[in-house]
């Protein structure tokens, strides 16, 4: 009787597995794997409904350590298309050679090609992977996604090219309410723990003073200086993020009377997210 239940149970799951492998068929959809959480957005603007989406750095991930989970390489396999980010991210470096030899058939999208890659602020030799921190670089990274579901999907390129105009507007709108938020700004320069926001501050004309140097938290003499800093230049409010440790950035605060705001670079809903960024740097800028 007990082996009976369990031939039952094993057809029972084998026909729950069949199912679903049926209906990830019927449903038809381009499946889309991409480094970060932003890219998520970027794809489902552009690829609406036709599009499922797998994130490999996960929200609150540090993307100079993680590593990928099994379920991960598992819907990978599966991939028609894998959007890297293509800008230097450390995890791309380290993992992207053996994502690839997972599913050679999958077409690989470069979202940073078309743009220009920037030194990182306070590294001496590194570049800086954070071209997502720019609009108009957003831009030209939904231009490339677009191509490439194109290119894997030539009947939609119709359904594509409507969304990705509807999400360029908006992209258009960002940018110039970013500039006119910040034109009455005089005090343009913020400290933030990791320089992440280097791309944001070239396009506005701002300096960014980054707390952490070379990968590195800053020494008893390196604190001191970044107190005296922040206090030159007025600064009330330092940006921290959320995969990485505040600790310095409280510090600093607290000497200055000041207070320490989170803002997540990785954030997935990017257009509230940078429209967040924006009132916190006009309220603490001011």
């Amino acid at each position: 009787m007990v082996r009976g239940l369990l031939l039952l149970l094993a057809v029972v799951l084998a026909i729950s597995i069949l199912s679903c492998e049926r209906k990830e068929e019927i449903s038809g959809k381009i499946k889309v794997v991409v480094t970060i959480p932003p890219q998520a957005e970027f794809v489902e603007r552009v690829g609406g409904e036709k599009v499922a989406v797998t994130v490999m750095v996960p929200p609150g991930a540090n993307l100079h350590t993680y590593e990928p989970t099994p379920s991960q390489m598992t819907s990978l396999a599966k991939a028609q298309m894998y959007a890297k980010v293509g800008s230097g991210i450390e995890f791309e470096l380290v993992w992207m050679d053996k994502l690839m030899a997972i599913n050679k058939d999958m077409l690989v999208v470069d979202c940073s090609r078309g743009i220009e890659i920037q030194g990182m602020v306070g590294e001496q030799e590194a570049m800086d992977p954070h071209i997502w921190m720019s609009p108009r670089n957003v831009k030209i990274m939904v231009q490339n996604i677009f191509e490439g579901l194109v290119q894997i999907d030539p009947d939609g390129e119709a359904y594509y090219q409507r969304n990705l105009g509807s999400y360029l507007q908006e992209l258009t709108r960002l940018d110039q309410d970013i500039r006119d938020g910040l034109a009455g700004v005089t005090n343009r320069r913020f400290m933030v723990y990791h320089p992440a926001f280097g791309y944001f501050a070239r396009e506005y004309n701002l300096t960014m003073l980054p707390i952490e140097a070379e990968g590195k938290e800053p020494t008893a003499a390196g604190l001191a200086r970044l107190i005296e800093q922040a206090r030159e230049h007025d600064i009330k409010v330092i940006f921290a993020e959320p995969q990485f440790n505040p600790q310095s950035a409280e510090v600093i605060a607290e000497a200055i009377g000041g207070r320490v705001v989170l803002i997540d670079p990785l954030a997935r809903d990017y257009l509230a997210n940078m429209r967040r960024l924006l009132d916190e740097l006009v309220s603490a800028m001011q």
